[in-house]
């Protein structure tokens, strides 16, 4: 989908009979796993010049994909479509051993920036499906990060979707079961799902820790707490962005009247504000607040000018930088060798 600019005064002020006002999540957007990948991909531009491959979309959000290709990444399904000895980099969802191995064989210069969350889940795996367990991985089919965690132990792994799968779910030893998850699930949904299979499978192993990412729990408490004062939610997220889908959802059981998601400011339209008088407005995890700024403002033109920031957290975590890049084109330990910008005004 092609950006069209914001285009002010677009949507008309018309009057309600209450105070018209903004409730603006906090937190939202960007998490730190994919500031890092972000800021992966533009370092490594800067160090070995355009192009650069990247596997799947390095995030799922179609504004950050198109301004880096505008720089020149180049994204591909699979590495087999990259030139020999060319750099690849590796998504924030994570990849399966059988990639990392495709891309050595082809000479690849393989940098990885999956998020340190989502490799903690395949750390898991591998130690889980070591000491024989079955694992029960909660997520949806066909997601990248799914994939690449069922990838680390494939002969151990049972996928289950939602809690519906939970009836026709069959194990080898139902004293050794654990469940772990996709980090961008509904945190609800998750935990429905885990009951389920206690109730199928009473000695059902707990994760280590939650493997559901403080982000996307955060930013669904977040919306929770917005959604049962509003008459509105929009959310600004792509459509292949499962937290961002769920961010929806989860407005909608809340007590939202009404919930969209949107890319772009200019998807906002019109009829969706006939009678509003609250709006919510938040992001998925992979969102630049500069996107979210540009649906306030048209917000603004709507007469939806107070706005209301509720929060629900504080977020400072930042995490490593892949160790290749580290360092500036001279050698010297980059100031942003810890992931990280204002995320205020991040609009990459």
């Amino acid at each position: 989908m092609p950006r069209i600019p914001s285009v002010r005064g677009r949507l008309k002020d018309i009057p309600v009979q209450g105070r018209k006002k903004v409730l603006l999540a906090a937190p939202r957007g960007y998490c730190a796993g994919v500031d890092r990948a972000v800021i992966a991909v533009e370092k490594a531009l800067d160090h070995y010049g355009a192009p650069v491959y990247v596997r799947k979309q390095i995030v799922h959000n179609i504004h950050v994909v198109t301004e880096l290709e505008k720089r020149g990444a180049i994204f591909v399904e699979e590495v087999d479509e990259v030139p020999e000895g060319a750099h690849v980099v590796f998504s924030a969802h994570g990849v399966s051993p059988a990639v990392v191995n495709s891309a050595a064989e082809r000479g690849l210069h393989a940098i990885d920036a999956t998020c340190p969350l989502v490799t903690k889940v395949h750390r898991e795996a591998v130690r889980f499906a070591r000491d024989d367990y079955e694992i029960l991985l909660i997520g949806h089919e066909g997601h990248e990060e799914v994939e690449g965690t069922a990838g680390e132990a494939p002969d151990h792994v049972t996928l289950v979707n939602s809690p519906d799968d939970v009836p026709n779910i069959d194990v080898r030893d139902p004293e050794k079961v654990v469940w772990l998850s996709q980090t961008t699930l509904s945190v609800d949904e998750t935990m429905e799902t885990v009951r389920r299979l206690r109730e199928r499978f009473p000695n059902l192993q707990d994760p280590p820790s939650d493997d559901i990412c403080y982000a996307t729990q955060n930013r669904q408490v977040a919306i929770k707490k917005v959604a049962q004062d509003a008459d509105l939610v929009i959310v600004v997220g792509s459509a292949n962005s499962s937290n961002s889908v769920r961010l929806v959802e989860v407005a909608l059981e809340y007590g939202a009247k009404a919930a969209y998601r949107v890319d772009y400011s200019t998807e906002v339209k019109q009829e969706w504000l006939e009678g509003v008088e609250t709006v919510g407005v938040t992001s998925g995890a992979s969102v630049p607040e500069g996107l979210v700024k540009e649906v306030l403002l048209e917000l603004e033109d709507a007469g939806f000018g107070e706005v209301e920031e509720v929060k629900t957290a504080e977020e400072d975590l930042m995490f490593s930088l892949p160790k290749e890049l580290r360092k500036d084109l001279q050698g010297n330990r980059d100031a942003r060798a810890i992931g990280g910008r204002n995320r205020a005004g991040a609009t990459a």
